[in-house]
């Protein structure tokens, strides 16, 4: 179960990370599978820079250190993935928008919440 919840977690990620670039001017995505290849390239940018730094140093963090890395591993993450073009205006705006819409969509599936009560 925790695998589907986990491929759930990219495709709902992906489909975010279209919308933003839909949205914010100075991001842009080029399709579905660049979508989804750069949420697994923040994914794996922010448990590196977790493993490095630590819990409250992360994209997925509170405040604004969580904000200021959220929006550098999303332009750095332009280098790593094709069809991907980020600003740096529009990092800041993307970490914006995507901590926005994580307020309304939760990514977390009912298996995580169960886990961890």
């Amino acid at each position: 179960m925790q695998f589907l919840g986990t491929v759930v977690r990219f495709i709902v990620s992906a489909l975010v990370l279209m919308v933003v670039g839909w949205l914010v001017p100075g991001f842009s995505v080029g399709g579905f599978w660049s979508a989804l290849l750069l949420a697994l390239v923040i994914a794996a940018l922010g448990w590196i820079i977790e493993g490095i730094f630590g819990k409250r140093v992360t994209p997925f963090g509170r405040g604004i250190v969580g904000f200021a890395v959220s929006a550098l591993v999303i332009w750095l993450a332009q280098f790593i993935v094709g069809n991907v073009d980020v600003s740096i205006l529009g990092a800041v705006l993307a970490a914006l928008a995507i901590g926005v819409i994580d307020l309304f969509i939760p990514v977390s599936t009912p298996y995580d919440a169960a886990k961890k009560s």
